[in-house]
């Protein structure tokens, strides 16, 4: 029997319908009949062996009989507080304390405990034990990077921390604020701001008001959790994110059937996820999020190096980078005032992610730490975080109202860490009460409520009373967002924490003696070199020459095995499981154009909402870690370098560059620091570190000890205001201009090392020298001329790629596969770099290669020359075939349908005609929505006031004193999508039954829908939404109808089984419904690419076919899935969820109502999901 954890959404959707007493906790039990070849029962010893492939230990249990009900919703009496003695032997208690805790504590840090408690003359609660290990653990403090450091018999004058922040003191241009909460801000461009105000008769209405739009960065990292257990805004005083980027970097992916010959097994501890295991299910915990673009960091660095040592990504890199918007005036956090209510946003607390931080801090893997490590990893909790996000919008709209004094993220050390730094921050003491917390399991002690690492949370300080407390509590009871006040800021700097149910003081520590300076760290290194080989270019020494094997053969199989390099190939896996369309504002994502080849440099959005507003922000990353086991300088040089070659295919404008282990590590960290990033005039305004990355264990075969450690790993990801989203420059190629020619720019000059690349890794071989930074000058010059000649040649250049994993092949034959064509390529146009082919073709040295018209070659060199590239550099390498020859064969694709338009009307977003006056939208949301912004403005920007309304709104909860709103006012109503209740299977019946189990609100959708004078609009979980609303809206959509035989579907799960994010191809039909729809009208025939993300769209009709053609034959299906030549299709992906006759959406019998599932919303603007 396998017991499953309870599910807050479903609780909440359960909740909604208000038939009873919402349900505290529910588990659902999935059963197993195991027949064994031999007649006896299952033991214990037999579930061990097959236990860990039917359940996840971090979340189920697995037992042999039925459990009894009182065992699976038990609730436990709370833990009690632990006290411990230090009465004898201090120095030993305490290191005992800290190997079995796993508290990570270095041998100054104990001593400094013990003199602290000798001073007190106490004995210290466990909660004041964990809290110190977490606030001090490398994760938290950056004690490495501070620390002082003597290399090689030599004290280093500079730390590791004062050399980043020398890049920022060298380059602050346009920078407002830096390493904040992991975060930093940078100006950004004017621009509408959409936001939400009240009207004179309490309705909040969206609207826009023209401001600058600073850009807010921010970078995380998941790794020790992401190797355990791979599942699955808050800056200033309240920030908006807007779009995230997700990376991986494992070990050898080893996906069972499919071993690479480069890949070979090392072994792992048996807790410990394996690599296929992290990419299978690792990436779909960041997809949970939503608004993720991805670039994966699948680098295999394994092999020897150096005696007995093996480098790899068994801990890996998980990073998570993002970007969002932040109000100018709270960009920086107000200083908290004495006695400002301190407040816990999220959650619930439960008893994951304990000591995380100080997890984070050791080494993965070793004997006897499987416990600590599952009990180290958090969980997600996406549509919470959605729900926090709100309340903090809904602040941030109040402008000078806005409540919040000081925000601070819930992260490593939870509460112990995030509630004492906000005070600390402002000089003061707190005083809380630890049962204020909110948490979901009441048998969990103080010292678990108080550092357990529950996600997703948030701690923030408002003032106490009517414009402060009263307000916050308003809003985040609207949102229905957890929350509790917890306790108040006190003058007295004290962190002292109460427990009302046994009265006494969990904690009572002066904030000096937490936030103390213990002894500052020293490092102590010598260099340590690596013995390697030579590459054989070739090819001979790895794949002999035989009869039926010569240069070309061996060539072929090099690029064969380069192009399944995880690193280089197809990333598509990770990209359509993600909504990465959210907002409508994103410009440029990783698919490229018609095919959607899945090789975009930049990920690009826009400021704000508007038909014609330039402005944007790109993201991009660079990395080239398998070169640190050669030259650490060079792999940080290039790792920055090859951010600006990915960034230099957005246009940011011209001279907005300035804008902002051991001896390997400090080496990296001074070619970036007081080196390149100076020379570049480029800033560093944050960073993350990342330490102990290694894992060590007793293979249980041969009882070898093993020990696995990550390279030295420099990751960059690039942010920059863009001056035009519109010139993003792609590398698909085009064959609808005149003859043209590939521009190679070589910013090596001329050199071709080959070390780390992917094709060494391939072959089992590091090579000897690594790729770099030949000279600053000339990579500032080569990125000014990627922005000049935007400005004094736009259309010159009709393709872009850089030089990265793979080489120039790779970055020829993926522009290639962009543009569905075969190249003709001449190596002897590089001179003497292009002599050996296998170097010339896969060595990753920076460069570029553009497409651009034969006739305008000499002004390509002018322009680029004026801004100091050297002419020498540049080469004109190949042409492009005739779209009827594909003559590179390995990028022949004949049978992929691309994505095309054609719109049966004119595309004007200016309003036909003034209006009167602007008709009330209700953009209607519920529990975890998180597609309205979009919606709203696009209802505001075709004339209609559009006033957010939550479904608590219209059925507020019994304990409020709030009116229900009426739809009465109402012309339309538009239900939104995404992430309803976390998008749990059945969401959208879930919010029907609010409606239909709900007396009030039953009878205002029925009087709503009866009357003439309205429309409606559901998309994604709205189309959901409506389509269980079907007794209610009639004309055509419900069984019942006095059209017999005809009606609305039901949308099921996808066929895939999967969630599905893809752009898609639909088609408006040609019915008299559609002719005189509100919505389809002038549009019939239209072929229109647009977006889709859900795992339940599926239309399916309980009548089956006859039930189809009925309803088709009435006019109620409003669109349908077609192929790229306009066919009606059931071939997947183009028909993303099997949806039966290709439905895409439906309409009631006058086209009032309609209800889709892809989101037309998000792609009203051109600049859209280009």
């Amino acid at each position: 029997m396998l017991i499953l954890p309870g599910s807050s959404a479903l609780s909440a959707a359960k909740r909604d319908t208000l038939l009873f007493q919402p349900p505290t906790r529910q588990s659902r039990g999935v059963a197993y009949v195991v027949t064994l070849k031999v007649s006896q029962s299952l033991t214990s010893s037999d579930l061990i062996t097959f236990g860990p492939f039917i359940h996840d230990r971090m979340t189920q249990t697995a037992l042999l009989s039925l459990p009894a009900e009182t065992d699976i919703f038990l609730h436990r009496s709370p833990s009690p507080l632990v006290h411990a003695s230090l009465s004898s032997s201090p120095k030993e208690r305490l290191s005992q304390a800290n190997n079995e805790l796993g508290l990570a504590l270095a041998p100054d840090e104990i001593d400094y405990l013990v003199n602290a408690y000798g001073t007190m003359s106490r004995d210290p609660t466990d909660a004041e034990l964990f809290m110190f290990a977490e606030v001090n653990s490398e994760h938290c403090r950056h004690k490495i990077f501070n620390a002082s450091c003597t290399l090689d018999s030599t004290p280093q004058p500079s730390s590791l921390s004062s050399m980043i922040r020398n890049t920022e003191k060298l380059s602050p241009k346009g920078t407002i604020s830096t390493y904040s909460d992991n975060a930093a801000v940078f100006e950004g461009y004017v621009a509408p701001r959409l936001t939400t105000s009240f009207t004179a008769d309490g309705l909040k209405v969206y609207g826009t008001v023209e401001e600058a739009m600073p850009i807010l960065i921010k970078v995380e990292t998941h790794n020790h959790p992401t190797a355990v257990s791979p599942y699955p805004g808050a800056i200033g005083r309240g920030s908006h994110p807007k779009a995230g980027l997700a990376g991986f970097s494992v070990s050898n992916l080893l996906i069972p059937g499919y071993e690479q010959p480069c890949e070979e097994d090392f072994g792992k501890p048996g807790h410990i996820a394996s690599v296929f295991e992290i990419m299978r299910d690792a990436p779909l915990g960041g997809a949970a999020f939503n608004n993720e673009f991805g670039r994966t960091f699948c680098e295999r660095v394994g092999g020897e190096a150096g005696e007995g040592e093996v480098r790899g990504y068994h801990k890996p890199i998980m990073i998570a980078d993002g970007l969002g918007n932040v109000r100018p005036q709270f960009a920086h956090k107000d200083k908290i005032s004495p006695r400002a209510k301190i407040i816990v946003l999220g959650g619930p607390g439960m008893l994951i992610g304990l000591g995380g931080g100080a997890a984070s801090s050791r080494a993965l893997g070793g004997a006897g730490s499987a416990k600590l490590d599952f009990a180290s990893v958090q969980r997600d909790n996406a549509e919470m975080q959605r729900r926090a996000q709100m309340v903090i919008d809904a602040c941030v709209d109040l402008g000078e109202k806005n409540p919040i004094q000081s925000i601070h993220g819930v992260g490593a050390g939870g509460l112990s860490n995030a509630l004492p730094e906000l005070v600390h921050d402002s000089g003061l003491g707190s005083k809380f009460e630890i049962r204020d917390v909110p948490v979901a399991d009441g048998g969990l002690s103080p010292m678990e409520i108080w550092c357990n690492e529950s996600q997703e949370r948030y701690v923030l300080a408002v003032s106490p009373g009517e414009g402060g407390e009263d307000v916050f509590r308003a809003i985040a009871e609207r949102e229905r967002t957890l929350f509790g006040v917890v306790g108040e800021a006190t003058e007295v700097e004290e962190l002292v924490v109460t427990d009302r149910l046994p009265g006494q003081d969990v904690i009572s520590l002066k904030m000096s003696t937490l936030f103390g300076k213990p002894p500052r760290m020293t490092r102590t290194d010598v260099t340590h070199k690596l013995k390697t080989i030579p590459f054989d270019t070739s090819l001979s020494k790895y794949i002999p020459t035989s009869s039926n094997v010569d240069f070309t053969a061996r060539l072929k199989e090099a690029a064969h095995r380069v192009l399944r390099l995880p690193s280089v190939a197809s990333k598509s896996f990770l990209i359509t499981i993600g909504d990465r369309i959210i907002t409508g504002l994103v410009t440029r994502d990783q698919m490229v154009r018609p095919y959607q080849t899945p090789i975009s440099d930049v990920a690009v959005t826009r400021s704000s909402y508007s038909f014609t507003l330039p402005y944007g922000e790109a993201m991009v990353m660079g990395e080239r870690t398998p070169l640190a086991l050669l030259s650490p300088a060079a792999s940080a040089r290039i790792a920055v370098c090859e951010s600006l070659t990915n960034l230099a295919a957005s246009y940011v404008g011209s001279g907005e560059l300035g804008r902002g282990e051991g001896v390997g590590l400090y080496e990296a960290v001074k070619a970036v620091g007081e080196e390149l990033c100076p020379a570049l005039g480029v800033g560093i305004p944050v960073g993350k570190d990342l330490m102990s990355m290694s894992m060590r264990w007793k293979d249980e075969k041969d009882k070898v000890e093993k020990d696995v450690t990550v390279p030295l790993s420099l990751i960059v990801t690039a942010f920059a205001r863009v001056k035009d989203v519109r010139k993003t420059w792609t590398p698909e190629l085009k064959t609808d201009e005149e003859e043209t020619v590939l521009v190679f720019f070589d910013l090596a000059g001329g050199k071709t090392r080959l070390g780390g690349s992917a094709l060494t890794q391939v072959f089992r071989e590091i090579g000897t020298e690594a790729p770099d930074v030949e000279d600053p000058k000339v990579v500032k010059a080569f990125f000014e001329g990627t922005q000049r000649v935007r400005e004094t040649n736009p259309g010159l250049v009709l393709a872009y790629h850089d030089r990265s994993d793979g080489g120039l092949f790779t970055t020829l034959v993926e522009m290639a596969f962009a543009g569905r064509v075969g190249l003709r390529i001449n190596l002897d146009a590089l001179g003497t770099s292009g002599r050996d082919p296998v170097a010339a073709l896969f060595n990753e040295e920076l460069g570029a290669v553009v497409q651009v018209a034969k006739s305008n070659v000499q002004h390509l060199l002018a322009a680029f020359s004026r801004e100091g590239f050297p002419s020498t550099s540049v080469h004109v390498i190949g042409s492009i075939n005739p779209p009827s020859d594909q003559s590179i064969d390995i990028i022949h694709s004949a049978t992929l349908s691309k994505i095309s338009y054609d719109l049966k009307f004119k595309y004007d977003p200016s309003l036909s005609r003034p209006l009167a006056h602007r008709p009330k939208v209700a953009i209607l949301r519920e529990q975890g929505v998180n597609g309205h912004q979009e919606m709203a403005w696009a209802f505001h920007a075709a004339g209609f006031d559009a006033i957010d309304v939550h479904m608590s709104d219209m059925f507020p909860s019994v304990t409020s004193s709030r009116e229900p709103l009426s739809l009465q006012g109402f012309a339309g109503i538009a239900a939104c999508g995404g992430f309803l209740y976390g998008d749990v299977l059945g969401a959208g019946k879930g919010r029907a039954n609010s409606v239909l189990l709900h007396e009030g609100a039953r009878k205002e959708f029925k009087d709503f829908f009866e009357r003439n004078d309205t429309f409606a609009l559901g998309v994604c979980n709205g189309c959901q939404f409506f389509s269980e609303l079907k007794e209610l809206i009639g004309n055509g959509a419900g069984e019942d109808d006095s059209e017999s035989g005809a009606g609305w579907p039901e949308f099921k799960e996808t066929k895939s089984g999967r969630f599905e994010a893809r752009v898609i191809m639909v088609q408006i039909t040609d019915t008299a419904v559609t002719r005189s729809s509100p919505f389809l009208h002038g549009m019939v025939g239209s072929r229109i690419p647009v977006a889709v993300v859900h795992s339940e769209g599926r239309a399916v009709y309980t009548g089956g076919s006859s039930t189809l053609q009925r309803s088709d034959s009435l006019g109620l299906i409003a669109l349908k899935y077609v192929d790229g030549d306009g066919n009606v299709t059931q071939t997947y992906p183009l028909n993303p969820n099997g949806s039966d006759g290709a439905v895409a959406g439906v309409q009631t019998r006058d086209g009032r109502v309609l209800a889709l599932m892809p989101h037309p919303e998000r792609v009203i603007a051109a600049a859209s999901n280009s």
